[in-house]
């Protein structure tokens, strides 16, 4: 019964979390973003883009919803599920913080833009953070990245940075060449910001787990992550007993992700995480040899 209480304690303060961050992504949005015309890719970017021709938050509002039911028709119905959280409430958040952030500006207008640009960096990247360390996405781009790296075949962190780039040369060509550096200059802040205080300095995590669920975990890695898996003879230190450990690299941003449903499948498996600098090779290989079994 501890144990349920726990996990549920744990989920809302994750909700809690998720809600919070989001909450910070569309006040930066209404204060920052949209009235110094600064495009930092994504949906957003593209409505700050088309101001001019279309409400900026029914815009994202649409297009939140339509990338939903791409996810559902190109991808599947995880993933869906996954996004669906963030699809929804950031477009409400947009909406109600609307005459929040118009309060505020008068506050946050400085005479050097560079202050500006700054504390959007911070508050792009802390939001996206903490919504990505407990597990959440907003949708919109992260659906059009996973979309674009399926159909043509290329690694998620590739196709991200084709999504977004294109969207923020769009936003240099309308908007001009000193808003694209400060755009960049924004994202390479909250990169480092996500990177290095929030979710680790490595872009991957490696994960060994001694587990009595190997095969249902194996299965899992290869068929629903998509991920490889290598398992090592082993031995107990105190009981001398023969055991095998799972070892597997996972995206930072997946971390939580893979946790809980490996605990999910044993609520009684032993990890041991650490941090991951470069991975190359080996994953499709491991992931064929599995399902011709």
């Amino acid at each position: 019964m501890d144990d349920v209480v726990i996990k549920s304690k744990y989920k809302i303060l994750r909700a809690l979390v998720f809600i919070f961050g989001t909450f910070l992504l569309a006040i930066n949005y209404n204060l920052i973003l949209l009235p110094n015309n600064l495009v930092i890719g994504g949906t957003s970017g593209l409505s700050v883009i088309l101001a001019d021709i279309i409400n900026p938050q029914v815009f994202i509002t649409v297009t939140s919803f339509l990338l939903i039911i791409v996810s559902y028709f190109l991808l599947d119905k995880k993933t869906t599920w996954r996004n669906l959280a963030g699809a929804i409430l950031y477009p409400v958040f947009i909406h109600l913080t609307v005459p929040l952030a118009n309060k505020l500006l008068p506050y946050f207008t400085f005479e050097s833009m560079f202050l500006t640009v700054l504390l959007s960096g911070f508050l792009f990247g802390f939001a996206n953070g903490i919504i990505y360390k407990v597990g959440y996405t907003t949708g919109g781009s992260d659906i059009i990245m996973l979309v674009v790296s399926k159909y043509l075949k290329i690694q998620e962190g590739l196709a991200n940075r084709y999504v977004n780039g294109a969207v923020i040369l769009i936003g240099g060509f309308t908007f001009g060449f000193t808003k694209l550096i400060y755009a960049l200059i924004i994202l390479f802040i909250s990169t480092e910001l996500i990177n290095r205080i929030l979710i680790g300095i490595s872009d991957s995590k490696m994960f060994y787990i001694y587990t009595k669920e190997n095969k249902k975990i194996e299965k899992f890695i290869l068929e629903e992550l998509g991920s490889g898996v290598t398992i090592f003879d082993s031995e107990g230190g105190f009981s001398k007993k023969a055991r095998k450990i799972l070892m597997c690299v996972v995206k930072t941003s997946d971390y939580y992700y893979f946790k809980e449903h490996i605990l999910a499948i044993d609520p009684n498996a032993f990890l041991v995480v650490t941090d991951c600098y470069e991975v190359s090779g080996g994953v499709k290989r491991q992931r064929l040899a599995f399902l011709n079994k």
